[in-house]
């Protein structure tokens, strides 16, 4: 099966690049619009009797960021960003929709739709063509991935005083994390969506060296936390990460019980300059488990705790800022009786067949981004 999948992704890179781009369309008067989209035609390939876990994942991304200058040492900012879902599971999603102020080296504050505090450190590992990036989920991390109604405030270089030391503060009001929800579900009237965290991480002098760790905690009867630990390595076309996460969910299980989770993802990319375009290869691997899942879950049939564990092997080619071809494959250690093989996380309801041969399958992504 692997031997096919490779023998089916590798010529098809040679014929199909990750440097953002954006057009400026207003920059006047101290006012600035930027304007930003992606087309991003994505297919999994993967086992022909596999119906769940195959075909197209083809998306679509328009947004905007401007800033306006009200004085020498004040900006305001916002950002909007809406994904459409053409392909597999078809849907609509905003990514972002924020505004604040800049206040210089006093730091910055804004609100709405926007990353979880976490999502500094778990974006260290989150690098990989297409797969990876499983810490950034709300399910398993409080504030590690999107959430609504955050408020945060950052600062960059420690007021001025310590150059690329940064830390950032945050508040979620009724925000969308699944541990949240779910412990609201099983006590009326004790709980609250608030959630909290810190993250403070510093580009260690000119070394291309960064390390950072962080905490979130949510409110209410049934709380929930996370703590993390990251550290990178940028420099000479060399990029090494490794990031450490551990959560805590009070009652998070279906049947009452603490559920426990940590993770730990290791990549690392070497990038060679061509005339044309730039060749990254990445390899990853990615490893989340919950503790106990076998007599906590209440599933017949659960046997592992894993949540997902791979190793992943990846291409990307760069033919310019605008345009970037993808190839990656995801080799799954995951077995058919591990908790993220058998069922949903918190419900505890099985998965079908396919459902279950689509979690455990190898699967290989091929891309082409086209992005301005």
């Amino acid at each position: 099966m692997k031997r096919n999948l490779l023998a089916i992704a590798i010529p098809a890179l040679l014929v199909a690049g990750s440097a953002s781009a954006s057009i400026e369309v207003w920059n006047k008067d101290g006012n600035k619009l930027d304007l930003n989209g992606r087309v991003y035609a994505l297919n999994y390939i993967t086992d022909r009797n596999n119906q769940t876990g195959e075909g197209d994942r083809t998306t679509g991304r328009i947004g905007f960021s401007g800033e306006t200058q009200v004085t020498d040492s004040l900006t305001g900012y916002g950002r909007f960003e809406y994904e459409i879902f053409t392909g597999h599971d078809a849907d609509n999603e905003t990514r972002y929709a924020f505004a604040g102020l800049n206040f210089g080296s006093f730091g910055s504050f804004d609100y709405g739709r926007n990353d979880g505090v976490l999502k500094t450190l778990t974006s260290y590992t989150d690098v990989l063509p297409e797969f990876g990036g499983d810490a950034s989920n709300n399910d398993y991390y409080a504030l590690s991935a999107r959430t609504k109604a955050v408020a945060t405030y950052r600062n960059s270089d420690f007021f001025g005083l310590v150059d690329g030391l940064r830390f950032a503060l945050q508040y979620a009001d009724n925000g969308d994390n699944s541990s949240n929800q779910n412990a609201n579900d099983r006590k009326d009237g004790h709980n609250s969506n608030e959630a909290w965290g810190s993250v403070v991480d510093w580009d260690v002098l000119d070394t291309g060296l960064s390390v950072g760790a962080g905490y979130t905690q949510s409110g209410g009867h049934y709380d929930a936390k996370a703590w993390s630990a990251g550290v990178k390595y940028d420099n000479y076309n060399i990029y090494l990460a490794a990031l450490y996460i551990q959560g805590k969910q009070s009652e998070g299980w279906k049947s009452g019980d603490d559920l426990k989770t940590k993770g730990v993802e290791i990549v690392a990319q070497y990038g060679f300059d061509f005339e044309v375009g730039r060749l990254t290869p990445s390899l990853g691997y990615i490893q989340h488990k919950a503790k106990d899942a076998e007599s906590l879950s209440g599933v017949a049939g659960t046997k592992g705790d894993y949540l997902v564990k791979y190793v992943d092997v990846g291409l990307t080619y760069d033919f310019n800022k605008n345009l970037q071809g993808i190839l990656d494959y995801k080799i799954n250690l995951l077995d058919k009786d591990d908790i993220g093989a058998r069922h949903t996380l918190y419900s505890g309801e099985n998965y079908n067949r396919s459902q279950i041969n689509a979690t455990t399958k190898d699967t290989v992504a091929l891309g082409l981004i086209y992005q301005f």
